[in-house]
């Protein structure tokens, strides 16, 4: 069968918040917060669309890309940069928080625009790893002899050409110190026409080790086109994560959680990270409180076997590592 062309899904992706509505039967115009859709506005592809349910403006899907009226209250401790990360970069695009590991921003282009999204502020035009600067980012990594893995994020780094991402880690794999190469990706879930040959050309011919950590909050994002595309990588041995973030609404639900786990293994992902809300300006409305997320967690413990059980952590601005939280 012949797969349509990625870009082609992305340049058709809904953008109109009106439009959705339409698409989905459902009436209320008041739902949108026209400042939050100017300020980061509703991008959801074809494929993703098809997998919210009609006539329900509470699907969870839906929820994690609709621009609402929640958006526009002003929380205390909410802020647009909640991990100080304008402050950590090396060079503009790189980030040296973590010891023997960096993270390359890209782009800021992403297949889809998440409400929660802890970047969506982020000065891409700005800090970016592209031209000049990932010239830079390439030299501080040459020197740097105790980094020895290279997380690639944005954004999406997906939604980069193939030449240009075939380009970069094969500059990559020229760096002697360098083991790993991580990708954070949405691609696979969101438009998983992206994994097609030329992709998975790259992918498999370099020296590195290669991980994929995909973002998938709910069981309901995952269908016979997201399988498809990860049977492509789990074909070739690609170690594939996921880590999610606690969303109220959502996720926030014993039940939920379990179904995610479950549904995830059944694909061939490890279930690897629960995330607190990071946070970020516009998004409080998410958020749930740490208490609720460790009885969460204290009952899908005793329902799932431990492989199944994500870590729930916390990213704070000023640790040089992830939080782990005890519950």
């Amino acid at each position: 069968m012949q797969h349509r062309n990625w870009k082609k899904i992305l340049q058709e992706a809904s953008s109109s918040p009106q439009e959705l509505l339409n698409k989905l039967n459902i009436a209320g115009s008041s739902l949108i917060s026209r400042q939050a859709n100017k300020d980061f506005p509703l991008r959801v592809p074809s494929g993703f669309i098809s997998r919210i349910n009609q006539n329900d403006p509470d699907d969870p899907l839906l929820r994690q890309v609709w621009p609402s009226v929640d958006e526009d209250n002003d929380e205390v401790g909410f802020t647009e940069d909640p991990l100080n990360e304008a402050n950590r970069q090396i060079t503009p695009g790189l980030l040296h928080k973590y010891q023997g590991r960096v993270l390359l921003v890209l782009t800021g282009a992403c297949a889809i625009h998440c409400r929660y999204c802890f970047r969506r502020h982020f000065p891409y035009s700005d800090s970016n790893s592209s031209g000049k600067h990932l010239e830079k980012a390439i030299e501080y990594l040459q020197k740097e002899t105790s980094v020895t893995e290279v997380i690639l994020s944005g954004g999406d780094p997906l939604s980069i050409s193939d030449e240009r991402l075939s380009d970069l880690v094969t500059q990559l794999a020229e760096i002697p110190h360098l083991k790993r190469l991580r990708i954070h990706t949405r691609f696979p879930v969101v438009v998983p026409e992206r994994i097609n040959d030329a992709c998975l050309d790259w992918l498999t011919k370099t020296r590195l080790q290669l991980v994929i950590v995909l973002h998938v909050n709910h069981a309901n994002e995952l269908d016979k086109s997201v399988e498809q595309a990860i049977l492509k990588l789990r074909n070739h041995n690609i170690p594939l994560f996921n880590q999610s973030v606690l969303l109220k609404g959502i996720n926030d639900s014993a039940e939920a959680l379990i179904e995610l786990s479950e549904s995830l293994f059944n694909y061939g992902i490890i279930p690897y990270y629960l995330h607190l809300l990071d946070p970020v300006s516009g998004a409080s409305h998410f958020e749930v409180d740490e208490s609720s997320a460790k009885s969460l967690m204290q009952e899908i413990q005793k329902k799932l076997p431990g492989y199944l059980v994500p870590k729930l952590v916390r990213e704070n601005c000023d640790t040089a590592h992830k939080t782990i939280i005890a519950f």
